[in-house]
C-alpha cells in the first residue's frame, strides 16, 4: 500500500491544495473521480457565465427599441451557444488532467475514492494511506422525494448546460439562483418558462427588498407561481406533466422539459465517512472549526462539501489556510467579507447581513438606499428598478451588509467589499468620500452611502 504525506479528495479547490503542498516537498496524491477541475469548471460557474452571456447579448437586442434602434433576434444556433462554453470547459480539464499526468507528484489516481480506513482511501481497488487528508469532494444538485419523478426524463443544472437543442418549453422546480440563472438563460433565447417556487418570493435568502423586486418583476415576464407544492409529475406525450397545489387551487401544466432545481447535497455520503468517525452536521456537510480541521485529527474539510459557504471563491479562500494549517502554520479562516452574486436578469450581489437577519440578531442598525435611475447613467441605461442598499450600525458606522440588484451589480459590490475590508469603521467614510467618476455607474453605490443617516 502506498503511503503519501497527503491525500486531497477532490480536484476543484482541492487542487490548489495538492499543488501547494507538493511545491512544499510533501508526497501527495489526488483522488478525483470525475473530470479535473471540480462542479465551478465543469457544471457550474464558467459554463452557464459562458452561455449566460448570450442571454445577456439577446436581452439587449429585446430592448434595442427603446434606445431607438430597430433590431431583433432572428436566429439562435443554441448548439453553438452550449457547444461554445462546453469545448472551453472540457479543453480546460483536459490541459489541467495533462499537466497533473505529466508530474509525478502529486500522483492522479482517478476513480472515486471511499475511506476504509481513518486515513485509507480505496480508489479502484488499490487502497493509499495519507499521514494528512483533505476532503473536497464538492456536492451534487439534490432530487426532491415528488412522486413520479423517477419515471420521467428532467434535467439538473449538469444537463441544463450541455443540451443542444433550445426547447420550446420548461418547467421549472425551485426558485434559488441557479434556477433564476438557467431561467434567465433559457427564456432569453425564446423558451417559454414556468418557475414553480415553494416560497413566496424567488431567491429568499437574498434581503428580502431584493427577493421581492425580482419576484415582481420576474412575474410581469414570465410564468412564475409561488407558494407552489409540487404534488406529482409524469410523462405527458413526448414531454412533462407537473400538478401542483397553489392556495386553494390545484393545477396541472405541462411543458417539452422539466429542470429540476431545488439545491445540492454534499457528496460526503459518498465516502464511507463512517469508517473515519469524521462527524456531519444534519444536513450532511463535514462539521469543521475555524481552521478547516474535522473532529479527527489530520483530517481537514473544504468547499461545498463542508458547507460554510457554497461559492468557488470561498472554496478558492479556503484552500489558501488549509494548505497552510496542514503544514503547520496554524490560522483561522478569515471569511470577512464574504461577496455572492446571482447572473440572473436583473443582476444580483450581496455581501454581509440582509436586513432581516439584521432584525433577527437585534442589530441597532439604518439604511441608505439609492435607485440607480436617479444617477446619470442609471437613467442613460434606462434601468428602472435597480437599486443599492446599505445596512449600516447605528452606532459603530460599520456597514454590516450592502445588497444591489441591477446592472453590473456584480462589479459594483467589490467597491463596498474593499471599502469593507480596508476597516469596519472606515468603509462607509471611504464610500462618501472617495471622487467617484461623474457619471459613472458606481455614482449609485457613493449616494447610497450618502443617504445613510449617521
Amino acid at each position: 500500500m502506498k503511503t503519501f504525506d497527503l491525500i486531497v479528495i477532490g480536484s476543484g479547490a482541492g487542487l490548489n491544495v495538492a499543488a501547494g503542498a507538493a511545491e512544499q516537498g510533501l508526497k501527495v496524491a489526488i483522488v478525483e473521480e470525475g473530470p479535473l477541475g471540480g462542479t465551478c469548471l465543469n457544471r457550474g460557474c464558467i459554463p452557464s457565465k459562458i452561455v449566460i452571456h448570450s442571454a445577456e447579448v439577446a436581452e439587449t437586442i429585446h430592448r434595442a427599441s427603446e434606445f431607438g434602434i430597430s433590431a431583433k433576434v432572428n436566429k439562435v444556433n443554441f448548439k453553438f451557444v452550449t457547444d461554445r462554453a462546453s469545448h472551453a470547459v472540457d479543453e480546460d480539464s483536459h490541459s489541467i488532467e495533462r499537466n497533473v499526468r505529466s508530474e509525478k507528484n502529486p500522483m492522479l489516481f482517478k476513480g472515486r475514492g471511499k475511506f476504509v480506513d481513518r486515513y485509507v482511501v480505496e480508489v479502484n481497488g488499490e487502497r493509499i494511506k495519507g499521514k494528512k487528508i483533505v476532503i473536497a469532494a464538492g456536492a451534487r444538485p439534490v432530487i426532491p422525494p415528488i412522486p413520479g419523478l423517477d419515471k420521467v426524463s428532467y434535467l439538473t443544472s449538469t444537463e441544463a448546460l450541455r443540451q443542444t437543442i433550445l426547447p420550446k418549453s420548461m418547467i421549472i422546480i425551485g426558485g434559488g439562483y441557479i434556477a433564476v440563472e438557467l431561467g434567465f438563460f433559457y427564456a432569453s433565447l425564446g423558451t417559454k418558462i414556468t418557475i414553480l417556487q415553494r416560497n413566496e418570493v424567488l431567491i429568499p435568502r437574498e434581503d428580502r427588498e431584493v427577493a421581492t423586486t425580482i419576484t415582481n418583476l420576474w412575474k410581469k415576464k414570465y410564468n412564475v407561481i409561488t407558494n407552489a407544492d409540487v404534488l406529482k409529475v409524469e410523462k405527458q406525450g413526448k414531454g412533462v406533466a407537473v400538478t401542483l397545489k397553489f392556495g386553494n387551487s390545484t393545477k396541472k401544466i405541462s411543458a417539452e422539459k422539466l429542470l429540476v432545481a431545488t439545491g445540492v447535497k454534499p457528496n460526503s455520503d459518498t465516502l464511507q465517512l463512517e469508517k473515519t468517525g469524521v462527524k456531519v452536521n444534519k444536513n450532511g456537510f463535514i462539521s469543521v472549526n475555524k481552521f478547516l480541521e474535522t473532529n479527527v485529527k489530520n483530517i481537514y474539510a473544504l468547499g461545498d462539501i463542508a458547507g460554510v459557504y457554497l461559492f468557488r471563491h470561498s472554496a478558492n479562500l479556503e484552500a489558501e489556510y488549509a494548505l497552510q494549517n496542514l503544514l503547520g502554520k496554524k490560522t483561522a479562516v478569515d471569511y470577512y467579507p464574504m461577496p455572492h452574486v446571482v447572473f440572473t436578469s436583473p443582476q444580483i450581489a450581496g455581501v454581509g447581513l440582509t436586513e432581516q437577519e439584521a432584525r433577527e440578531q437585534k442589530k441597532s442598525y439604518v439604511v441608505g438606499k439609492y435607485h440607480y435611475k436617479d444617477t446619470g447613467k442609471g437613467f442613460a441605461i434606462g434601468e428602472k428598478d435597480g437599486f443599492v442598499k446599505l445596512i449600516v450600525d447605528k452606532k459603530s458606522r460599520e456597514i454590516l451588509g450592502c445588497h444591489i440588484i441591477g446592472p453590473d451589480a456584480s462589479v459594483l459590490l467589490h467597491e463596498v467589499c474593499v471599502a469593507m475590508k480596508a476597516g469596519r469603521s472606515k468603509a462607509l467614510e471611504l464610500l462618501r468620500t472617495t471622487v467617484h467618476v461623474h457619471p459613472a455607474l458606481n455614482e449609485v453605490v457613493q449616494r447610497a452611502a450618502l443617504n445613510v443617516p449617521v
